[in-house]
């Protein structure tokens, strides 16, 4: 290739990447014939325009800890009462910083959109990479669009409670009506991310400024307004009493661990952004490490300010489609009298909403990222079309259009079984921690030797491996647990479905493997820029546009949109990249 032309492409690269020439190593993975690949082996479609700073406030924004914690507070607090949640969030937070770092590292060494998906590919090899990306990637959708559903329903119940703040007496509750709010909240999202995508990582700042000075507000606030206090006794040693569940007490209290996971669970959400920073590799660890350690921070104070404000632990188990933090907050903040403060419980309901609100533009990105990534790889129905990328407005819009319409579908369960739903939605834990396990369990049974040999900037190093192996052991150890049924003795009622429904998933995955990716799935382009030696597969695979290829097929022409790669990395004489990518 002309050096001058080759310079141009770069030069080119790194304008489109919002970065200077010292840069590229952040972005390039390979050269092929003037055609620049990320580290998915595809050509930059999206803008990289977020800073670290735009980046740690999608990441916190997202997490929403302290707002998390208190949304889903009634998941807990029966087990074992304000000691039950405020222990139970230090135990969540230990075992989600082993995988935090877990992902930390494969997140530094391969940033791509697919984040769990190409990372279970590449760990796995070349024998069992295809058949494990393919598991690990709908898995991890599957509980990103139900937590999605949960947010939005979240949202929307926050919206109706800050109405029925002023209209105690007349507000009559109706299903539909929550729907309806859903629905808004979910496509004014949906269209912020399609055609306001420009303007997102400084929306994602504002979320971040709600989350933190809102939540020093809110702690403030509910701290210093109630004239009277729980006991010390209450919020730090009253577990015994206040575990309703009638399982035996330190059963109870792991089964509240939930509560945390819920708090602080989302660490994979930014690495689907990773194609759209101009530092990956350096930025996307240290937006992890902020989420989780700010999250636990402010959530810590957060439970603790809480607890002491509550007088009525009965007034926090509502139905379906209540809100019980809103009923805290007035019992925080009410009169001398007793009489509910209209305007104090309104305010910090709207702290609530604002970053609520900015989360669900951050969800339906992300989802949309995992989505997208898939059908570059031609793993999901109509690939060609949900592949397509609007560079104009630097979003998958197909792809965007699709989980939007998928979560319309979520949130109309609730209408005919609000039991359905609370089931569908609290697999979110059980999924996504399920879609981390396999990438960590295969570096471990492969001795971690198809890491890229030139590392990320954050690495484990030869804590690695035992890293892995702790984060595994408390994801399999959670996981069951978090399938045991709430109550004991059980009832239709009580019963706990997350079993079933990541048996659910998984039975779909395998179906939808039999009748199409087994044959049609060539496996995304992550396998030929990292596992180096041997054959990919040794089996032929037809994709999308009908070219036979070998393997996962970087060798055709126009896959993807994108021809590049022409001779599998082995064939060549190997220059290690400075993410472990080949480059000519």
């Amino acid at each position: 290739m002309d050096s001058s032309h080759q310079a141009s492409v770069d030069e080119k690269q790194s304008v489109r990447a919002g970065g200077c020439p010292e840069d590229r190593d952040e972005i390039v993975a390979a050269i092929e014939n003037g055609v620049v690949v990320n580290a998915s082996g595809y050509r930059d479609q999206l803008n990289r325009q977020y800073s670290l700073l735009g980046l740690a406030g999608i990441a916190i924004t997202i997490d929403n800890a302290w707002i998390a914690l208190g949304s889903s507070i009634s998941v807990s607090i029966l087990n074992g009462g304000p000691p039950g949640l405020i222990f139970g969030l230090i135990v969540a937070v230990f075992y989600y910083s082993f995988i935090g770092a877990g992902l930390a590292e494969l997140a530094s060494a391969i940033p791509t959109a697919g984040g769990v998906y190409h990372w279970a590919t590449i760990a796995g090899g070349p024998k069992y990479g295809r058949i494990l990306g393919f598991f690990t990637g709908w898995i991890n959708f599957y509980g990103w669009m139900f937590d999605l559903a949960a947010l939005m329903q979240i949202t929307a119940n926050i919206c109706i409670s800050m109405y029925s703040v002023y209209h105690q007496t007349t507000y009559t509750y109706e299903p539909w009506q929550v729907y309806i709010t859903y629905l808004l909240v979910l496509w004014l999202s949906t269209a912020a991310v399609i055609f306001a995508n420009r303007v997102i990582p400084h929306t994602q700042k504002i979320g971040m400024f709600f989350v933190i000075v809102g939540g020093i507000i809110t702690i403030i606030v509910i701290s210093a307004m109630p004239k009277r206090h729980a006991s010390d006794y209450f919020v730090w040693k009253s577990f015994t009493e206040n575990n309703l569940t009638g399982w035996p007490g330190g059963l109870a209290f792991l089964l509240g661990v939930l509560n945390g996971a819920f708090t602080v669970g989302t660490p994979d959400a930014i690495t689907h952004m990773a194609e759209e920073l101009p530092h990956p590799k350096k930025d996307l660890p240290k937006a992890i490490g902020l989420q989780i350690g700010l999250g636990f921070l402010y959530a810590f104070c957060f439970a603790i300010a809480l607890c002491y404000a509550i007088t009525d632990l009965d007034a926090l188990q509502g139905g379906f489609n209540t809100y019980p933090l809103a009923n805290i907050y007035a019992q925080a903040t009410a009169h001398a009298d007793g009489t509910t403060n209209h305007g104090a419980t309104f305010g910090l309901l709207f702290i609530i909403l604002c970053s609520s609100l900015l989360c669900c533009v951050g969800t339906v990105l992300a989802n949309s990222r995992i989505y997208w990534a898939l059908a570059r790889d031609n793993a999901v129905p109509l690939s060609p079309l949900f592949s397509r990328v609007n560079e104009r407005l630097s979003c998958p819009i197909p792809a965007t259009l699709f989980v939007a319409t998928i979560a319309t579908a979520l949130g109309a369960i609730p209408l005919g079984s609000p039991t359905a739903f609370l089931n569908l939605t609290g697999s979110f834990i059980i999924l996504t921690t399920t879609s981390y396990a396999i990438p960590f369990a295969a570096n471990i049974l492969t001795r971690r030797q198809y890491l890229p040999s030139v590392p990320g900037s954050f690495r484990l190093g030869k804590f690695g491996t035992p890293i892995n192996i702790l984060a595994v052991l408390f994801i399999v150890l959670f996981n069951t647990l978090f399938c045991f049924p709430y109550d004991y003795p059980t009832t239709t009622e009580s019963m706990n479905y997350n079993s079933v429904i990541l048996v659910g998933v998984v039975a779909l995955t395998a179906l939808w493997w039999v009748v199409h990716a087994r044959r049609k799935y060539p496996g995304p382009r992550v396998m030929a820029l990292y596992i180096h030696g041997g054959d990919i597969t040794g089996e032929k695979v037809q994709v999308s546009e009908g070219v036979e290829v070998p393997g996962i097929g970087l060798e055709q022409e126009g896959y993807g949109g994108v021809g590049v790669l022409k001779e599998k990395p082995q064939e060549k004489k190997k220059k290690k990249g400075s993410d472990g990518g080949i480059l000519p």
